[in-house]
C-alpha cells in the first residue's frame, strides 16, 4: 500500500527520474555528511579528554615522586645522629648527672594513690517521645495550609 502511495506521489509531480535520482543522492550525501560530521565531533571530544586523563596522570605520577622525596629528605632530617650533630652545632652538650638540677615541690608525692572524683549527676530532663506518623504529619500539613487558606479569605473579604 505504501510503495503504492509513494509511487503515486512520484508520478503526480511529474519529476524525471534522473532529477529524483540525483535528489536522492544529494540527500543521502547531505545525512552521509552530517552523521560523518557528528561521529569526527564525538571522536575529537573523546581523544581530547583521552589526552587531559593522561596529562593528569603523568602529573599525579610526578606529584608523588616529588612527595616520596621530601618523606625521604624529611626522615634523613629527622634522624637522630643528624638532630645530634645539630645540637652540638647550637651549642648544645650532653647532660651530665653533676649538671642535671631537680626540682623539689612541697606537698607533691608522686607516691599517692589516685583518687578518682565522682561526678555528680543531675536529673536529665525527660525528653518527649517521638511518635509522630507520616498521617499525622500529613494532618498538621494540612491542618497549616487550611489556616493559611482562612487568613487569605477573611482578608479577602475585607474592604
Amino acid at each position: 500500500m505504501s510503495q503504492q502511495w509513494f509511487g503515486h506521489v512520484l508520478r503526480r509531480t511529474h519529476w524525471r527520474p534522473q532529477r529524483q535520482a540525483v535528489a536522492l543522492a544529494t540527500l543521502s550525501l547531505i545525512i552521509g555528511i552530517i552523521i560523518g560530521a557528528l561521529y569526527l565531533a564525538q571522536s575529537a571530544a573523546a581523544s581530547t579528554l583521552g589526552r587531559q586523563l593522561e596529562d593528569m596522570i603523568a602529573l599525579r605520577n610526578e606529584l608523588e615522586q616529588e612527595n616520596e622525596r621530601l618523606r625521604a629528605e624529611i626522615a634523613s632530617l629527622q634522624s637522630v645522629p643528624r638532630l645530634l650533630a645539630r645540637a652540638q652545632e647550637l651549642g648544645f652538650t650532653m647532660a651530665s648527672r653533676d649538671r642535671i638540677e631537680y626540682l623539689t615541690i612541697e606537698g607533691y608525692n608522686p607516691y599517692r594513690n589516685q583518687i578518682v572524683t565522682r561526678v555528680e549527676t543531675t536529673r536529665a530532663e525527660t525528653v518527649p517521645v517521638y511518635d509522630e506518623s507520616f498521617s499525622g504529619w500529613l494532618q498538621q500539613q494540612f491542618d497549616a495550609l487550611s489556616r493559611q487558606f482562612e487568613m487569605f479569605t477573611s482578608r479577602g473579604e475585607q474592604p
